[in-house]
């Protein structure tokens, strides 16, 4: 299947941009160095687009009703103008996505996925919609998204707008004037751990809103960042990526999700999930750091000293921040402990590598 290409992809093409397939689009992965970009945003400021993620609206009397369905985080602990980190759960109690849904009105929700699940996620919450008084919009192909991340992003939008940027809390938003636009949703968001903004437009907004930010931005050194150096900033914060450390297959539990997962409503498969809860999980995703020199990749097998495999890594990389390999992966609970000994196979040899809590990269 030929791949999608985003509204923007010409104007990367022309910044120098090395463009690769990626959840079903043409991405942008780099610029100039992933090294180069990861600091630029851990220190300063940089500009990803991620206009192939998926949005929903759902709209309608029963729109909390029908998201409390099927979504493991309760939506009723939302208000207007916040967002929540969830899931959806499938009836074997593995995760069919993550996601992050923001209470517009009491009657009125975004539910923001993942590229490659946009698909797959709009065919599944369709399938619940029977008895709910709601309407769902895919509205994906007709909206761009810019993640504006680093301790300098709100210095550098602050000009662009008359809303005091710095003073939205962490996982809150506000629909406001933005480069010249009305109603623009721009949330204090993000996957980075640097700090920073998510900014939705439609698509016939997009060019002139990325090239606002970039001039705003210019005086803070912004720069535009790839897919690449996003890997590595969210993997030190120990932030899931589907398809890597979640899936269909995954239990929430197993991945560290039970903060999320809310028995206070009746979620789809909420009684197979509390069983386990109660019946306990024998394995789970936990943070590693490398004591020897080396990276680990996803896939590389997890070790006990004797080389008897006990799990896999499932996101690995040499941490630009820290200078040492780290890397999420599958463990028995019993060796989920931090301080925990791992060996890391890579290829004949067994790295020595030890469990610590995330994120490795503290705020």
């Amino acid at each position: 299947m030929t791949a999608k290409q985003i509204p923007l992809h010409h104007l990367h093409q022309q910044l120098g941009a090395k463009i690769m397939p990626f959840a079903g689009y043409e991405m942008p992965v780099r610029y100039s160095s992933d090294l180069d970009e990861h600091h630029a945003v851990r220190n300063g400021v940089g500009i990803f687009d991620v206009s192939h993620m998926g949005e929903f609206i759902v709209k309608g009397k029963d729109a909390c009703a029908f998201i409390s369905r099927i979504s493991a985080n309760d939506p009723a602990l939302l208000f207007d103008g916040k967002v929540q980190y969830s899931y959806l759960p499938n009836e074997q109690g593995g995760i069919v996505d993550d996601l992050v849904i923001y209470q517009i009105s009491p009657i009125e929700f975004m539910l923001v996925v993942n590229a490659s699940n946009i698909d797959k996620d709009w065919a599944w919450i369709n399938g619940y919609v029977g008895g709910f008084d709601v309407e769902l919009i895919n509205v994906s192909e007709d909206m761009c998204l810019f993640a504006v991340q680093g301790p300098l992003a709100a210095q550098a939008l602050q000009p662009l707008t008359n809303a005091k940027l710095d003073s939205m809390s962490y996982y809150t938003f506000e629909k406001i004037d933005f480069a010249g636009q009305a109603n623009v949703i721009v949330s204090a968001t993000g996957y980075t751990g640097a700090g920073g903004f998510e900014i939705y437009v439609s698509n016939h907004q997009a060019e002139a809103t990325w090239n606002a930010i970039m001039e705003a931005g210019a005086p803070h050194g912004i720069k535009p960042i790839g897919l690449g150096a996003r890997d590595t900033l969210r993997l030190e914060m120990g932030f899931c990526l589907y398809g890597n450390d979640i899936s269909d297959t995954t239990s929430p539990l197993e991945a560290g999700l039970g903060w999320v997962t809310k028995f206070t409503h009746d979620f789809v498969s909420a009684e197979l999930v509390k069983a386990q809860k109660e019946a306990g999980v024998s394995r789970k995703l936990v943070g590693f750091e490398l004591l020897d020199r080396g990276i680990p990749r996803a896939h590389y097998p997890l070790c006990t000293a004797d080389g008897t495999v006990v799990g896999e890594v499932t996101s690995g990389t040499q941490s630009p921040t820290l200078g040492k390999g780290i890397g999420l992966g599958y463990v028995p609970t019993e060796m989920a402990k931090p301080g925990t000994e791992l060996y890391v196979q890579v290829r004949d040899r067994l790295l020595k590598a030890q469990v610590v809590k995330t994120p490795f990269v503290k705020k």
